[in-house]
């Protein structure tokens, strides 16, 4: 490890066994990779075993921005627009207040759709009906809703759009674009390498499925959370951004790409893009040294990834941190980026 780096060293092992049993960081800057360490082991239990740099992460709400690309993609092939309203594909939506929902409005979390909804109330519904048939909070375009809803209804619209599973189209385009892990259903012989998330009382101890309760109700594939990959992988899915503002080759088109990443919803406490998640304060998990422009995402289980344009970096963080407690992650995170671009700047 590189002597600069050691505070980052510092931050990520001062909430180890403590805040997760697991943990990858990479930061890379220019496109090239400066920092990749793995600390910890698969669970907290005594003799655990150990990770490694490409150990797979269920990355939560990170699905959220691989689904958005997958939607970029149809919009370059002409398959969809972002502001035709989607009703002619979603025939739930032709009619009422959903009629006027675009694809950036479900990118940019302004489509209306409420947050969520608890996954007790939903043993005996169809999650994706559900999703699609649910009275909007707010008119469609008014105002930023995070919401899980409004990608499951995305998921659900591609699926329909190209005739094939949302698997099945998700991971064809990932691995076109370059993607080397990041799947969803982890096969069973690989599910015990993949850090454990939660406890809890319906499933046990959740370990090798994915967490996210509405997306197990879907057998682990939706729009909203179901993806495992590494952090070469979130990694490679933020320069694919990056690269389009710095000038450097893309897979992605570059106009597509670089219009993700401007603000297409303003919000007081975080601003979207198109699937992205935009800076909008030193309280956001990337911390105060990330320049203005930075973008990203979390995922509850505690991941999270950052791409500061200014300074050419992406700093990348998956963890199991549900793993002991569904408590904020924050300060742990804002610590590894503070310590990460300082180290940068050096």
């Amino acid at each position: 490890m590189a002597s600069r780096f050691t505070e980052v060293d510092a931050a990520v092992r001062a909430a180890l066994g403590t805040r997760y049993s697991a943990a990858v960081v990479r930061i890379a800057s220019g496109g090239r990779v400066r920092f990749a360490q793995a600390y910890g082991a698969v669970t907290r239990a005594p003799g655990a075993a150990p990770i490694a740099i490409d150990t797979r992460f269920d990355l939560a709400s990170i699905t959220k921005v691989f689904v958005a690309t997958a939607a970029l993609e149809a919009v370059r092939a002409s398959e969809l627009a972002l502001d035709v309203p989607l009703a002619p594909v979603v025939p739930e939506w032709q009619a009422g207040e959903h009629a006027p929902i675009t694809l950036r409005m479900l990118l940019a979390h302004t489509a209306g759709l409420r947050s969520g909804a608890d996954y007790r109330t939903l043993f005996d519904r169809n999650v994706e009906a559900f999703a699609l048939g649910e009275p909007l909070v707010a008119p469609a375009g008014e105002r930023v809703i995070y919401s899980d809803l409004g990608f499951i209804a995305l998921g659900a619209m591609l699926a329909r759009r190209h005739g094939r599973g949302l698997a099945s189209l998700v991971e064809r385009d990932l691995a076109r674009l370059g993607a080397q892990t990041t799947a969803y259903l982890p096969a069973a012989p690989e599910r015990a390498a993949i850090p454990a998330t939660e406890r809890e009382a319906w499933r046990g101890l959740v370990w090798g499925t994915v967490h996210d309760e509405k997306a197990a109700l879907m057998n682990g594939v939706a729009g909203h959370a179901g993806l495992f990959g590494d952090a070469a992988d979130v990694e490679r899915l933020a320069e694919w951004y990056l690269a389009a503002l710095r000038g450097r080759s893309t897979p992605l088109d570059p106009g597509l790409a670089r219009e993700a990443v401007r603000e297409a919803a303003p919000d007081a406490v975080l601003r979207r893009g198109l699937g992205w998640a935009l800076k909008t304060s030193d309280e956001n998990s990337c911390g105060a040294r990330m320049s203005p422009d930075t973008f990203g995402h979390t995922g509850f289980t505690g991941t999270c990834v950052w791409a500061d344009p200014e300074r050419d970096a992406v700093v990348t963080i998956l963890t199991n941190a549900v793993h002991f407690e569904r408590s904020d992650l924050r300060a742990v995170r804002i610590a590894i980026c503070d310590a990460a671009m300082e180290a940068l700047d050096r």
